[in-house]
């Protein structure tokens, strides 16, 4: 009598990889890709006014925001790294900055149409605001510039650090109504302008014998926000700083240049898209008719369509070569495209007007920035520094995305959806249909050969649990990378006897059957 032998426990593993794949299917594809469908039709991503999308980002960000800032300044972890750590040191403060002027921008929003959240987000986010202003004014995140500079790092160069504590509190204030850092806010405000003013050349130092226009253009920026607060006026000092733009600080081009000498004012190399972005970012509330001309030789110089995609250069096109580069300020350069100069792109438009460069910007850092169902933009997380900074590219995204048009900036509307838009969209459903077609078949391959081509289905059940449990507790405990390879090993059980495993054999009283 033959004995066909039923190996039920490996329904479990069979069953379990089925579901697995079909939800990675849809949480890392189909849904983002779904989610960024929905993003594309939103009519801000045109123009007008902030996408709704900044609002979703917005939440989700806070609450990540709040225990990540709280957390890095009780581990004082920012003390203890190297001078030349750029993304341990500046990305933790520059981020918070972006997250705080993005809140300024959505609470203005919310303010003039409260029906776009249901509750103010001054108000959801008041715990974030706090450890973020926490992070940019905590000692031991000045640590790297008092290597620079010494005890005197406040009142003495060190523009871009100083600019942040300015930009930081001129924020919480407006946000919070909070006035114990006024005085502060006051004398930073005073002592930058003060320096600047008496500068030859209208230029300061970020590091010693390191000058980089674009902090300065945000630091005079700054200090005309900061009057909105202190009651105090700073337009004659703006316009006698374009001085440190102009004449021989321009590039060749007639640009800032991303390098100058600050004690001679002469430019060092050419602009970068990377620092044009940035500038053009600031300067239409500080000098519109220049940053209008500006803007105009961004786009002369460093506009392309290529590779099916649209955005900025990260070097002129007149320059040879620089289509393949990486730095920490520009990012990856992949075709000549800048990640930083089309990421801070979006914000330079918006701010320009330009809302015809805005919207194929925009659907491309929407569709590239791979949106995950619990809020986390993938991708920027991905590009983020893991240790010291894992939230500043999504930081930076909200901030661009809240931009608006300075007051008499002329609108231009129009641009068209990049084919770069429908590759992605075309990878995140094509993806996750082969995904949900490929586990289908599986699924039904091995539930047919059940009971005749795995072997040891107990051992490998138990070991599919085993790993399955070890995944879980790795996600928990935030070892994504190890629940990614334990997951992987647990999709590959059960394992079939053709791929080396022996048939068994049962004895029976009727005589043997191989299985």
């Amino acid at each position: 009598m033959a004995l066909r032998i039923n190996f039920s426990p490996l329904i479990l593993p069979i069953f379990g990889n089925f579901i697995v794949i079909i939800s990675i299917a849809g949480y890392f594809f189909l849904i983002p890709g779904s989610i960024v469908v929905h993003d594309l039709l939103d009519a801000g991503v045109r123009g007008d006014r902030i996408p709704d999308v900044a609002f979703r980002l917005h939440l989700s960000l806070s609450l990540r925001y709040e225990r990540w800032a709280s957390d890095r300044v009780a581990s004082e972890q920012a003390a203890k790294l190297r001078v030349g750590n750029i993304s341990g040191t500046e990305w933790p403060v520059f981020g918070s900055v972006f997250y705080l002027w993005a809140t300024e921008s959505l609470q203005e929003a919310w303010e003039d149409d409260p029906d776009r959240s249901p509750l103010a987000p001054n108000d959801y986010a008041r715990n974030a605001i706090e450890a973020a202003v926490n992070l940019v004014t905590d000692p031991n995140h000045a640590s790297w510039v008092k290597s620079h500079w010494g005890d005197d790092y406040l009142h003495c160069e060190n523009i871009f650090y100083r600019m942040l504590q300015i930009a930081a509190l001129t924020t919480h204030y407006k946000l919070t109504g909070t006035a114990d850092n006024l005085t502060t806010l006051r004398k930073l405000v005073e002592d930058l302008t003060a320096e600047l003013d008496e500068s030859e050349t209208g230029l300061l130092d970020d590091y010693p014998g390191q000058c980089f226009p674009g902090d300065v253009t945000t630091a005079i920026a700054c200090i005309q926000r900061a009057d909105s607060v202190l009651g105090s006026d700073h337009a004659s000092f703006a316009q006698r700083a374009l001085r440190g733009f102009v004449g021989i600080s321009a590039d060749p081009i007639g640009l800032p240049p991303y390098q100058a000498d600050s004690e001679t004012g002469e430019c060092i190399g050419t602009s970068r898209g990377c620092s044009n972005s940035y500038i053009c970012l600031f300067a239409p509330e500080v000098w519109p008719a220049t940053a209008e001309k500006w803007y105009e030789l961004y786009e002369d110089y460093y506009w392309q369509e290529k590779w099916t995609a649209a955005g900025f250069r990260e070097f002129p096109n007149t320059l040879p070569g620089g289509d393949w580069y990486m730095d920490v300020d520009a990012g990856p350069v992949l075709a000549g495209h800048g990640i930083s100069a089309c990421a801070f792109g979006v914000g330079a438009a918006r701010a320009n007007g330009r809302y015809d460069h805005a919207y194929p910007l925009t659907a491309e850092m929407l569709a590239i920035s791979w949106p995950l169902p619990n809020g986390i933009l993938a991708l920027p997380r991905l590009l983020s520094d893991a240790v010291d900074a894992p939230l500043v590219g999504e930081a930076a995204i909200l901030f661009s995305l809240t931009r608006t048009p300075a007051e008499g900036v002329v609108i231009r509307k129009g641009g068209h959806l990049p084919i770069f838009v429908w590759l992605l969209l075309f990878f995140y459903f094509g993806i996750g249909s082969i995904l949900v077609l490929r586990s289908t078949v599986m699924f039904r391959r091995r539930f047919r050969n059940l009971g005749s081509a795995f072997p040891l289905p107990g051992i490998q059940t138990s070991l599919w649990v085993f790993l399955i449990i070890g995944a879980a507790i790795g996600v928990l405990g935030g070892h994504y990378i190890l629940s990614i390879l334990l997951s992987v090993v647990a999709l590959v059980i059960p394992v079939q006897s053709v791929l080396g495993f022996p048939n068994l054999t049962v004895t029976t009283h009727g005589g043997t059957t191989s299985s």
